[in-house]
């Protein structure tokens, strides 16, 4: 009897030194700010939703579709959101190409007051994931508060950041890199 308790006795030990071992390796979590979170895609029927983190209420924005999309204006809505803008590294200020792209859709804006975009800053994945996260909404918010000053209401206007987690060429090298440092805009009603 007594090896029988002795042989449980060390079976607990063991599993108890094993439990110990597996929690005590768990993966660290990196905290990111609330503001730098990228936000979570959803599929919803036919119509791509964005969710943006919560600032006073949730806000969803819904991507305008090909199909809703007048067919006068395929074209122009077309050249709206693959025309995107881009930056130095590690800088977020508007080189003088963009802001002549900004004047342009700020002009589609203006002529059609039932869009509204959704500006998507993105970085190459050079440095930290959460400063590419702060950087990608820096270069959002320099694209947003352009259109602002060209007269088109902030109501209109969202911004998020995907830091490095959407490039547009996996590469590494400059232009990779290049192509990768950039602010995206998406229509939606």
């Amino acid at each position: 009897m007594g090896k029988r308790v002795m042989t449980g006795f060390t079976a607990m030990i063991f599993v108890c030194a094993v439990l110990f071992l597996v929690s005590s390796c768990a993966k660290k979590q990196v905290n990111i700010s609330e503001s730098a979170k990228p936000p979570v895609e959803e599929a919803k029927g036919e119509t791509e939703v964005v969710k943006e983190e919560p600032r006073e209420e949730e806000t969803v924005v819904e991507i305008v579709e090909e199909k809703e999309i007048p067919p006068e204006l395929v074209r122009q809505v077309e050249v709206f959101e693959n025309t995107n803008i881009y930056f130095d590294f590690d800088k977020s200020n508007l080189k003088p190409e963009a802001l002549e792209v900004l004047k342009a859709k700020a002009a589609f804006l203006r002529e059609h007051p039932s869009y509204s975009v959704l500006i998507a800053g993105n970085c190459d994945n050079r440095g930290t994931e959460e400063y590419n996260l702060a950087l990608g909404e820096r270069r959002a918010d320099a694209a947003k508060q352009y259109l602002i000053a060209l007269g088109i209401s902030g109501d209109r206007i969202r911004t998020v950041s995907y830091g490095e987690l959407r490039p547009a060429d996996p590469r590494n090298n400059e232009e990779a890199w290049a192509l990768n440092r950039r602010d995206t805009f998406k229509l939606f009603r």
